[in-house]
């Protein structure tokens, strides 16, 4: 384990390499899993306000089931979630010609449409976010459906926080993403000198 700052953090975190491979994995992690995306009670409440703006894009199913449930449930771990469709996807999820399956919140943010992001669990993932003595714990969650993303990177050499570059800094800030690189230089340097 390693800390910067008030955040720890997992070695693999500094060690993995991982860049997302969507015609791959088509977007599995939007669909796969036991819950939604895990909320913040502000995200949940921006989500609330911008849904009018983009209700309109949300498949048939997701706008009945937000009719009857509501955009987030909590789940049997006790966090609150995104609503998810028959046990799969994400009411959020939206499905491009060629199958794979993005965020329309996500969508409507980088086409400048709405101010909110989509939730940072789903913007840093395939990091996780827990607690460990009061303080932020990140954690990779490594999962065969990205697969993909790992062989990918493999190739090209990115590490894992550098592909979440732009969640993390959303997330921590600059000035946190900015010791997290000098430490991760330092501590990669080493493992390859300790081979």
């Amino acid at each position: 384990m390693i800390q910067i700052q008030d955040v720890i953090l997992s070695d693999d975190i500094l060690e993995a390499n991982f860049c997302c491979d969507l015609p791959k994995c088509m977007g599995a992690c939007c669909v796969e899993g036991d819950s939604g995306a895990p909320l913040t009670e502000s995200e949940y409440e921006e989500i609330k306000g911008i849904l009018p703006l983009i209700w309109g894009e949300l498949s048939p199913a997701a706008q009945e089931l937000i009719q009857k449930q509501g955009i987030a449930y909590v789940d049997t771990d006790g966090e609150l979630v995104t609503s998810i469709i028959k046990g799969k996807e994400c009411v959020f999820t939206c499905f491009e010609e060629t199958g794979i399956c993005k965020c329309v919140i996500d969508k409507a943010f980088r086409e400048g449409r709405i101010s909110v992001q989509k939730p940072v669990s789903c913007h840093l993932y395939p990091i996780r976010e827990s607690t460990v003595n009061g303080l932020p714990a990140l954690n990779y969650d490594r999962w065969s459906i990205c697969s993909p993303a790992i062989r990918a990177a493999n190739r090209n050499g990115v590490k894992l926080f550098q592909f979440l570059e732009e969640p993390l800094v959303r997330r921590f800030g600059k000035e946190w993403y900015d010791e997290l690189c000098q430490v991760a230089a330092v501590w990669n340097k080493r493992k390859i000198s300790d081979r």
